[in-house]
């Protein structure tokens, strides 16, 4: 991927609370400076021409902008306030890591930029008021677009009070996460994706690929280490495929996105191993963004993760929400059903002339299925109705795939909700519904 590092550069200033502001500041500024110059430069009367137009002397002008910048101070702190308590409900409610969807919010920084932006904008035009009688300036313009400002603001302040009420709800966290996990699949299981040399040689002959690998690989090859700790938020393929064809060399990558990694640990395997030397290893560890948490840039189960979180705070006895838990198995296995009619890109990587250049760490069905369902199998396994929509969910999905893999992976996700179910202190009715949607999710397993 090209664009790796902009794109996690991207992700942190859309995660934070200062980046949209700043620049609806700056473009503030820039307005009152063009607005002002104007002003200083028509030779026209076209702003006393228009019965809308402010046109009062220097003294109302100072007073309209001074309530206007003093009400938007207020009003910012207002939001801000707000803002946070939704952030502390959100994270005692839904998880820590769910922060992060409130401070990707766009409209929340928009709101708290429009406040602030109005603020610096009546101050930088209140600057130029002149009111001495032989230097008198007045910049109508300047002062009629502050006012129109200040009207948009009570606009977006009714916009933000609506959506801080309607952001906290739950089933609206639970929809922001499945776009996004959505969004995640649609961007890493393209459908178009398998169609490479590798993926015609998995289907006509696996062993081909064997042959690819040299037969002293296990034994020549040496570790590249991190130099850094902490979760593997993005690996730049595109340079590493680069790397191997410029030095001639085969990767074999040990880790994938997601995964928390500590200074030492190997991250490629680098064939001849002689090659190695610390330039080359410098080069490899930049193809690997280090950060402090997980993104679900190149990270399918980073919002799989999410969803999983709230689901089980949900089950929690100190809350005890069984229907917030059903809501996100449900969508977990709409996207699950999303998942399984995409092909997972092969691990082998070959480069334009066919020589294969890179083994990355692949990612499987079941590996996703796990993080979906485990948990909320282990900590639901005590609710009737959580366990009925987990099988329920299971059959689901099983009718959007042919796939053995799938299929097997299925089963036993079904089989291990069918036993828990068996441990249960439930009533004989309720063992009786559990049975009939294991029955049937065997059946959609099974058919053809």
């Amino acid at each position: 991927m090209k664009n790796t590092k902009l794109s996690n550069l991207w992700e942190s200033l859309n995660s934070s609370f200062w980046f949209v502001p700043s620049v609806m500041v700056f473009l503030a500024i820039a307005l009152s400076f063009v607005t002002i110059w104007i002003d200083q430069n028509q030779k026209t009367k076209l702003i006393g021409e228009l019965g809308w137009a402010y046109t009062l002397g220097p003294s109302g002008s100072r007073a309209i902008l001074s309530a206007i910048a003093s009400s938007m101070m207020s009003v910012a702190t207002t939001a801000f306030s707000i803002t946070i308590v939704a952030l502390q409900l959100a994270s005692s409610q839904f998880g820590p890591r769910l922060l992060r969807n409130f401070m990707q919010d766009r409209g929340n920084q928009i709101v708290l930029g429009t406040f602030i932006s109005t603020f610096v904008y009546s101050l930088m035009v209140l600057r130029t008021i002149n009111g001495l009688e032989e230097h008198e300036f007045v910049p109508h313009l300047a002062v009629t677009c502050g006012i129109g400002l200040a009207i948009a603001s009570i606009g977006v302040l009714i916009y933000f009070i609506h959506h801080s009420a309607s952001s906290i709800q739950v089933d609206h966290v639970i929809k922001v996460v499945g776009s996004e996990l959505d969004d995640a699949i649609d961007r890493l299981f393209p459908e178009s994706m398998g169609t490479s040399k590798a993926k015609n040689k998995q289907q006509d002959n696996p062993s081909d690929i064997s042959a690819d690998i040299p037969a002293n690989f296990d034994r020549d090859a040496r570790p590249v280490s991190a130099k850094n700790g902490g979760y593997i938020q993005a690996i730049n393929n595109h340079e590493l495929m680069q790397i191997a064809s410029e030095h001639n060399l085969l990767l074999q990558i040990q880790q994938r996105p997601g995964r928390f990694t500590v200074e030492g640990s190997e991250l490629v395997q680098v064939f001849p191993g002689k090659q190695v030397n610390e330039e080359l290893a410098s080069k490899i560890n930049g193809a690997f963004l280090i950060g402090s948490q997980r993104t679900e840039q190149q990270d399918v189960e980073f919002s799989i993760d999410q969803l999983v979180e709230i689901a089980v705070r949900a089950l929690s006895p100190g809350i005890n929400d069984p229907f917030t838990a059903i809501r996100c198995i449900d969508q977990l296995s709409a996207a699950l059903c999303r998942l399984t009619q995409r092909d997972i890109p092969s691990p082998y990587r070959y480069d334009d002339g066919n020589q294969l250049r890179m083994i990355a760490e692949p990612i499987a069905f079941a590996d996703v299925i796990d993080a979906a369902f485990n948990q909320i199998r282990q900590n639901g396994k005590s609710n009737v109705a959580v366990t009925m929509r987990l099988l329920e969910a299971i059959a689901i999905v099983a009718r959007f795939t042919n796939r053995t893999t799938h299929r097997t992976a299925l089963r036993r996700h079904a089989d291990q909700t069918e036993r828990a179910s068996q441990q249960a202190n439930f009533d004989e009715l309720d063992r009786k519904d559990i049975k009939e949607r294991y029955l049937a999710a065997l059946k959609a397993i099974e058919q053809d």
